[in-house]
């Protein structure tokens, strides 16, 4: 008798695999216990809602009743939803390490009844292709390994959990800055941060642009490095990061309406690989110049919002047309064409982490190039989420969907990048208010105040966050958040906090700046003296706000205010704004909180500022 038990999950992958003749469990002890119970393998299936090649696997292998039945009588069948349980996602893939290069979604492991990975991969086809056996292949190969050779299985198991569990005790040491004398968080130097470039110019493509071959990925936490370094003075940070904009601007990566393709399957940018996914849209409005900022703008409030204001997760690469399910199909059609077709559904998650990402890329966006509807949608995705996800000043849900909030636990992916985007948010539009939350959810990060999931507790194999390459981390969102409220409140406590979270990771970006880019970003910033600019203005179209947007610069917090505002921030304890109130207009600025002379004019403020 099935026993398929997603059909009342609240993520929209498991949602899909409710109707598989498998039987499903949700992760979680119950699962590990039916497995301890009947001494059997689990095996642990991650993807998520918009993965072409999980819905593949899911029509080949999933939706196959023979398989089903082969699985309900020799395992324990897991699912899970990477954008759902990112702490799970993390952790197996670090064990699957051990098996292959060739990461990605859907992964596939195996794992003993105490939760020790000992056999993983990716996708299996159902019949063998050049080395890569069919699924059926593999579930016999670990069923004999699980009954003729258990010891080796466990040993396999043991080692990789091990191996795990020093990592993560290596990573949390770095965090905490033990080790040291305390003194010196480690950060590198500017030298060795800018060496990067010359990395990086290295590894262009000058024939196509961007870095490598292909795939070919918008890598925006390395894109925001190099608009880091350009703001910072080097020119040929500036010229890589134009280049790939461009690139990416001119390309297949681009689709008609704004949007951008989590990836180009070739060199010159073409095939794309068609989800589209709201954190790669986001990071590119953190750099992107003001028409690519703006039609992905578009893209987000025409196809990612939610009628409250907050933004899902994606948009599948596949539609049904013609009644079959093809990739790509409706993305290739003209734009007045796709209005008389399906288009392709979302991945309907609203994640509190990603929307923070999304509120500091318009925010950020918005405030650069004078338009005040990216700040809206900044916004209306801030009040979305804190009126659902947040109380009290305190992330309680990390995702949603209209069938209801997910138990899943909020990572510091939730805390650091939402903190980051509502600080953004908050001085871009002068409201304070976003800016108190911020400081509280700082609070909670730097404390780890996260709920570490059961099973992987008692399997020691938690791993935390792990370095991304395609999209900001919490961590690195949680250290650039404590700086600005450092700035902001003149607590250096906060400045060397950030310095420890981000330290260990700058360090190896210097040397490998992929998957560390945005903490080299952070680092550059804390190794700049700071400085701290306030324009106070009642008039929307004062000249000063013009040139405030030039002034945004590694180690510079840039905040725009109403008398009223400031006098606001000044209540609650952010002592930059202390006694800003009383000339109006006027401009600040202020070196580690000195401050010059108010300039009164916009010719003033901009020899300042030079």
């Amino acid at each position: 008798m099935d026993d398929n038990r997603l059909g009342t999950s609240v993520s929209p992958y498991l949602r899909l695999h409710a109707d598989n003749p498998v039987d499903w469990r949700e992760w979680g002890p119950e699962a590990f216990a039916e497995a301890r119970e009947r001494d059997v393998p689990v095996l642990v299936s991650v993807g998520y809602a918009t993965c072409h090649w999980c819905h593949v696997m899911a029509r080949e292998s999933f939706a196959d009743p023979e398989i089903g039945e082969l699985l309900r009588r020799d395992f324990v069948s897991v699912k899970v939803d990477r954008e759902e349980r990112p702490d799970v996602d993390a952790s197996l893939m670090a064990s699957a390490s051990a098996f292959t290069q060739q990461l990605g979604w859907p992964l596939t492991t195996f794992l003993t009844p105490d939760g020790h990975v000992f056999f993983a991969g990716t996708y299996f086809p159902p019949s063998p292709v050049g080395q890569v056996p069919a699924f059926r292949q593999i579930l016999a190969a670990v069923l004999d390994a699980w009954t003729e050779r258990r010891h080796e299985v466990d040993a396999n198991a043991s080692a990789i959990a091990t191996a795990i569990r020093q990592g993560a005790a290596a990573d949390a040491t770095a965090r905490s800055g033990e080790g040291g004398d305390g003194a010196d968080p480690g950060l590198p130097s500017v030298d060795a941060i800018r060496a990067v470039t010359g990395q990086l110019a290295a590894a262009e493509d000058t024939t196509h642009g961007g870095f490598g071959g292909a795939p070919k990925f918008p890598s925006t936490p390395l894109l925001e490095f190099l608009a880091d370094a350009a703001a910072d003075g080097d020119a040929e940070a500036d010229g890589l990061l134009d280049r790939s904009l461009h690139a990416i601007r001119a390309s297949e990566l681009t689709d008609a309406d704004g949007g951008v393709f989590r990836y180009a399957t070739r060199r010159d940018w073409s095939v794309p690989h068609y989800e589209r996914m709201l954190y790669d849209n986001a990071g590119l409005l953190a750099v992107a110049g003001a028409e690519q900022a703006r039609g992905i703008a578009e893209f987000l409030r025409d196809t990612l919002r939610r009628a409250d204001g907050a933004f899902v997760a994606a948009q599948d690469s596949e539609s049904t047309i013609d009644g079959r399910r093809v990739e790509g199909e409706w993305y290739r059609r003209p734009l007045a064409e796709r209005s008389r077709l399906d288009p392709p559904p979302l991945d309907n998650q609203v994640l509190t982490g990603w929307n923070g990402l999304a509120i500091r890329g318009l925010a950020i966006a918005g405030a650069r190039h004078g338009d005040p509807e990216l700040v809206a949608l900044a916004r209306g995705a801030a009040d979305a989420v804190l009126a659902a996800h947040v109380q009290a000043g305190h992330v309680t849900v990390r995702s949603s969907t209209p069938a209801g909030a997910s138990s899943a636990p909020a990572t510091i992916e939730d805390v650091g990048l939402l903190a980051e985007g509502l600080l953004e948010l908050a001085l871009a539009t002068g409201e304070v208010s976003y800016a108190t939350v911020a400081r509280s959810l700082v609070d909670d990060g730097l404390a780890e105040r996260f709920e570490v999931d059961p099973v992987l507790a008692s399997a020691g194999t938690a791993t935390g966050e792990q370095p991304q390459t395609a999209m900001r981390s919490g961590t690195v969102g949680l250290a650039s958040a404590a700086a600005i409220l450092a700035a902001l409140t003149g607590d250096g406590a906060l400045r060397d906090a950030a310095a420890r979270l981000v330290a260990a990771r700058a360090l190896t970006g210097t040397e490998r700046p992929l998957g560390h880019a945005d903490a080299l970003g952070v680092a550059l910033a804390l190794q700049r003296p700071s400085r701290e600019v306030v324009v106070v203005t009642s008039d929307a179209d004062d000249p000063l706000r013009a040139v405030a947007r030039s002034a945004r610069q590694p180690g510079t917090v840039v905040a725009v205010v109403t008398p009223e505002q400031a006098r606001a921030w000044s209540d609650v304890g952010f002592s930059l704004f202390a006694g800003r109130d009383d000339l109006d207009p006027a401009a600040y600025v202020c070196h580690d909180r000195v401050c010059a002379l108010p300039a009164r004019t916009a010719d003033a403020f901009a020899e300042q500022i030079a």
